[in-house]
């Protein structure tokens, strides 16, 4: 499955944009983990690559920058990626704010 698919697919997870087509796979990281279940979050992870998704998750979350992620999501993906992404020795750095 096309990332442009999922995005198809799980379209509710998007309600405030207009054409899909057009998100970007930052936005769509953004869109499944804020809203989407941990199925949906799984089925992301195969298509763009969980050290690709955590990649986006830390860019997007590094602090001085504006932040959509909720506090609590924010918290439990940065320990999920620093556990799952490759980064055992290390947490990814986040700013949990």
């Amino acid at each position: 499955m096309s990332l442009n698919d999922f995005t198809k697919k799980y379209s509710y997870l998007f309600w405030h944009v207009k054409d899909l087509d057009k998100l970007s796979t930052p936005a769509i990281v953004e869109g499944v983990l804020n809203y989407g279940n941990m199925a949906q979050v799984e089925e992301l992870l195969a298509i763009v690559g969980t050290k690709k998704v955590a990649e986006i998750f830390s860019e997007n979350t590094q602090e001085g920058r504006r932040c959509n992620y909720r506090p609590e999501i924010k918290n439990y993906f940065r320990l999920y990626f620093a556990k799952y992404a490759g980064c055992e020795n290390k947490l990814i750095e986040f700013s949990v704010s």
